[in-house]
């Protein structure tokens, strides 16, 4: 019985999903593209100051062997060899910035995530320094200058952390995104351990030439960023090395496996969505909203607040693709906080049946921009709002609002990336963990005045990786060619509501933006305080309502 459904599965691929809220490993069938095993593990985040983001890289590594033992165990049940495993897909959070010490395996400090925001005062300093004619940071990266990205995290901690100098001083610092610092681990780390990372995930450092797809000698010189610390470039699917399993890893039969697949997360799920084609667009609900748009062998510059960034390039001798990015830095992470800050809701599913109870927001609106606005405004002086409050408001609609947000922060990148293709999407494909909440499905929808298509597979980051690794030269067992891909099942949620009403939510949404910009002023970079921002933050806010809320409620005798 085993052997014939071993027989019937054929080749299987694994991908490593690494995202800022959680570590999951999937195993899927290469001829099928069935998701046919999987584990995952609730990463933690650090905030050890206002606007600082970190994670522990060994936990984030421990969850990784974690997620592929629990799966593999998983796998046995269904009686599946997990021998079949022919390849490894890794997909990752971009710009998360890690350096460790090569000689020890050891990180020299936290993970500073891509939403942390203590290099402002960086930001600023360098940003005097590029004449207003010549912005050649944007036109050799395609990014804006931002906390956001890789180089002015690594500047942060070449400045800041002794054991990071030392390091480099002894030659001894390694840097990469996690994809890196994951791949090195997974291929033996300190016993020859691969040191590189793919095109998606440089383009995303500030450090990266995408013309020419090197790192920029120039940008490297203007961060002030030393070469020999940057990984080894290689394309997004080929084989990188050979999977070497730690001692505390029972799945032992992983041994050996290449490791031959490499995206950061949203452009997996480009390839995961299959826009291979000029224009295909998807967005990605995570703990930000991501929207790509695929621009074919040509960058296209945006002229409305979106990135340009590379799409995938799948082979080595394979063309690269590019395309345009609106960012959205606050999604999923808005409902996380409402469970783990507000205590509103006890799990993050809760959202979707406070939400259904009330059915509206009652002129509440949530700007959730714990991390200043990221597409299309790049203000960071913004911070998050709730405004429109009453004491007839109760936690119920201020759930509503924090989905709101979420499609109303779609619709601001949607229409900045209309306005530079020219041609107005028909469409929104969509994929990530929220999209499992129908309510703000049809918000979405509702909101843009477009239909919103699902897969019914929504694990499209993971698939986009495995597809990647199943491909590479010298694996061979997943066929990219257009006629071989499996058609995908998906769910499509029609608008609703009127356009009229759909444009009046969406200008009074635009209002509470506006009210957002500019709370935060930053202190001088030579005052010594990392601890940049002094503002009125949302808890300003919202204590104050919730306060009012509570005392409504106890006037209403609600409990």
């Amino acid at each position: 019985m085993a052997a014939a459904k071993k027989a019937v599965l054929g080749p299987l691929v694994g991908a490593v999903d690494q995202g800022t809220s959680s570590t999951r490993f999937l195993v899927f069938n290469s001829k099928t593209a069935e998701l046919l095993s999987h584990h995952q593990v609730e990463i933690k985040q650090e905030f050890p100051r206002e606007g600082w983001v970190e994670q522990d890289p060994k936990e984030i590594l421990q969850s990784v062997y974690e997620c592929i033992e629990k799966t593999c165990e998983k796998l046995g049940q269904l009686n599946i060899d997990v021998s079949n495993i022919k390849a490894i897909g890794v997909s990752n959070q971009r710009e998360t910035t890690v350096v460790w010490d090569k000689l020890t395996g050891e990180p020299l400090y936290n993970a500073v995530v891509w939403l942390d925001l203590r290099t402002q005062p960086t930001v600023e300093s360098l940003s005097k320094r590029i004449p207003e004619n010549n912005n050649f940071v944007k036109s050799k990266t395609g990014l804006p200058l931002s906390t956001y990205f890789s180089a002015v995290k690594l500047r942060w901690l070449l400045d800041n952390v002794k054991k990071v100098q030392k390091a480099v001083e002894e030659n001894r610092a390694l840097f990469g995104t996690i994809d890196s610092w994951l791949i090195w681990s997974l291929t033996g780390g300190i016993n020859g351990g691969v040191h590189c990372t793919d095109v998606t995930n440089a383009s995303r450092t500030m450090l990266f030439n995408i013309h020419s797809l090197e790192w920029d000698k120039e940008l490297c010189e203007f961060f002030g960023i030393p070469m020999e610390i940057l990984p080894s470039v290689r394309s997004s699917s080929e084989i990188y090395g050979l999977m070497k399993i730690s001692h505390s890893l029972k799945a032992g039969a992983l041994e050996g496996v290449p490791i031959s697949g490499c995206l950061g997360d949203q452009s997996a799920a480009l390839v995961g969505q299959m826009c291979f084609q000029d224009g295909q667009a998807k967005n990605t609900y995570g703990t930000g909203c991501f929207l790509l748009c695929n621009t074919g062998h040509k960058c296209v510059f945006s002229e409305h607040g979106l990135l340009t960034t590379v799409a995938y390039k799948l082979g080595r001798d394979k063309p690269v693709y590019y395309a345009l990015e609106g960012s959205v830095a606050i999604a999923g992470a808005v409902i996380r906080w409402l469970r783990d800050n507000l205590g509103i809701i006890q799990s993050s599913e809760e959202i979707e049946k406070l939400a259904k109870e009330v059915g509206t927001s009652y002129g509440c609106y949530f700007v959730p921009a714990f991390s200043g606005l990221y597409a299309p405004y790049w203000e960071p002086s913004a911070r998050g709002i709730i405004c429109g409050l009453t004491q007839f408001t109760n936690k119920c609609h201020i759930a509503f609002a924090a989905l709101e947000a979420v499609c109303f922060q779609t619709r601001e990148i949607l229409d900045a990336m209309n306005r530079d293709c020219g041609i107005p999407l028909s469409h929104l494909q969509v994929d990530g963990g929220m999209t499992s909440n129908k309510i703000l499905m049809q918000l979405q929808a509702d909101i843009l005045y477009i239909p919103v298509v699902k897969p019914s597979m929504p694990e499209t980051t993971a698939l986009g990786a495995a597809m990647a690794a199943g491909a590479a030269e010298g694996v061979g067992v997943w066929s990219l060619e257009p006629e071989d891909l499996s058609a995908v099942t998906m769910e499509r949620f029609e608008p609703q509501i009127n356009a009229e009403e759909s444009e009046i939510r969406y200008s009074t949404w635009k209002k509470a933006v506006m009210k957002s910009i500019g709370w935060v002023t930053t202190q001088s970079p030579d005052s010594g305080d990392p601890s940049i921002f002094c503002s009125l933050p949302l808890g300003f806010f919202i204590v104050s309502s919730m306060v009012m809320l509570i005392g409504a409620r106890y006037i209403s005798g609600i409990p």
